[in-house]
């Protein structure tokens, strides 16, 4: 009977591991709107964020990662497709991606094709939910601000979501992005299936209106914040092009007349700490779920954010401030601990570094190129350079030391970050850069097709519609 009873339990237990799935979970985190405001990357001296700086130091972080637009909606196309707004034709928040996808084989299909299973909350795409072809289930996007709770107009400004105040009385677990990270931990604990979990988690802040719980601006005396060193003459070399992109007449303007700049950056750090505070919550979920021990975590930021560089606020831009992006992966085995990697890189390599890092075979349409070789040896060679657009025929490109800009009408920009990491002087028109210029355009898209219908009356109506939530 004992030899029964064992035999019994050794075919449970061999039927059990046989329901493993052999390939690893994902945990794949999306940040709306934080630039490199992060402890390890050094954006800003005030800010603390020790479980981003936590999740470097388990896996490789790419500090000289940039988006591939620098608008959410197009952004996010991209970065689940992995064709360039160029190729697929999502150049703004205005069109339907929906549309402009509807051919094209996505991260999450690929995945699901080959077995896993796919989880999602939060925005991860421009709007809410998406297409069901995405995923097999989804938790829907919580508001931006706790129900009943105020809903703009509060700094005095009456820029639409350009907003901010510190919420007295919420406590943080009654914010809806930690409501999503509770949702996500429990999906972590859950007891292995017979399918590898691939879980995407959309965090919403620091996206506007900067709500946050009273603890968080407390953590920030406004007299004691650092507030980014802005030229009088900042746009004075910049073509015609960039200099309305940048709008100093709007954002920038009320906000230095109306006094509030350490307001608004005191906001703006105040909730990238409720972020980071997420994170680290995410991060404990992983080290106690089953599949801990093996799961990949990978996590980004859909692009920068401007807070006056520039004469500029929010993103919108090709400056280094917007297309610059948090970009952080922890691969068991396989990435460096704790070790940067400083290669310019841009978010059309997250979709084959995923294939590669868990073995599936890459689709050809990817127009990036897997990382695996910079997680593995963070200062490798490595040849490619970091491409950023922003609307048809406008690019930007990053290599290490340089970043070049060519508008749609020719007019150029051309910064030396080794000297000038703030992008203060234009230096296209040395005739010594000649060389330079021309090696960095070949990276720019040769051919670049129409764009893609917009959203059903326009994205202010798809927003009324729920489909993008309070978004830009």
């Amino acid at each position: 009977m004992r030899a029964y009873a064992t035999l019994l339990s050794l075919i449970l237990v061999c039927g059990a591991c046989a329901a493993q799935p052999s390939r690893p979970d994902i945990l794949f985190v999306a940040i709306d709107d934080l630039n490199d405001w992060v402890g390890h990357l050094g954006g800003n001296p005030d800010v603390r964020t020790p479980h981003l700086d936590r999740l470097a130091k388990r896996g490789v972080s790419f500090t000289n990662a940039h988006c591939a637009a620098p608008a959410c909606n197009p952004s996010r196309a991209a970065l689940m497709s992995g064709l360039r707004p160029s190729k697929e034709g999502v150049y703004t928040n205005n069109h339907d991606f929906e549309v402009g996808l509807k051919d094209t084989l996505t991260l999450t299909e690929h995945f699901r094709n080959n077995g896993y299973r796919i989880l999602a909350g939060g925005k991860i795409y421009h709007h809410n939910k998406a297409g069901q072809r995405y995923w097999d289930e989804y938790q829907e996007r919580p508001e931006l601000v706790p129900s009943g709770k105020p809903k703009a107009g509060f700094n005095g400004l009456n820029r639409d979501q350009f907003d901010w105040a510190c919420l007295d009385d919420v406590a943080p677990e009654d914010m809806p992005d930690y409501k999503l990270v509770t949702w996500a931990a429990d999906r972590l604990a859950d007891p292995p299936v017979d399918r590898p979990l691939f879980l995407c988690v959309g965090i919403v802040k620091p996206h506007l209106p900067w709500y946050a719980p009273k603890k968080y601006f407390d953590m920030y005396p406004k007299d004691k914040i650092t507030l980014p060193k802005v030229p009088d003459d900042d746009l004075n070399d910049i073509p015609t092009i960039g200099i309305k992109m940048a709008k100093p007449d709007g954002d920038h303007k009320a906000v230095i007349e109306s006094g509030k700049w350490r307001d608004a950056v005191q906001a703006y750090l105040a909730t990238i700490t409720f972020v980071d505070d997420q994170v680290g919550r995410l991060i404990d979920a992983v080290d106690r779920a089953p599949r801990g021990k093996s799961t990949v975590i990978v996590l980004w930021s859909d692009h920068g954010w401007h807070l006056g560089e520039k004469h500029h606020w929010r993103k919108f831009t090709l400056w280094e401030e917007a297309t610059r992006a948090p970009f952080i992966i922890a691969a068991p085995d396989i990435s460096k601990v704790g070790v940067p990697c400083g290669k310019a890189v841009d978010f059309l390599g997250i979709y084959p570094t995923l294939c590669d890092i868990v073995g599936l075979p890459l689709p050809g349409h990817l127009q990036g190129t897997s990382l695996r070789p910079l997680l593995e040896n963070p200062d490798g060679s490595w040849d490619r350079m970091a491409l950023t657009t922003h609307g048809r025929g406008e690019h930007a490109v990053r290599s290490d030391r340089w970043r070049y800009i060519r508008y749609h009408d020719g007019t150029e920009e051309l910064y030396d970050h080794q000297t000038d990491p703030m992008e203060w002087r234009n230096v296209a028109g040395d005739p010594a850069h000649a060389d330079l210029k021309a090696k960095m355009a070949t990276w720019m898209p040769k051919e670049e097709v129409p764009e893609a219908p917009k959203f059903e009356g326009g994205d202010k109506r798809a927003k009324r519609k729920g489909r993008g939530g309070v978004e830009e």
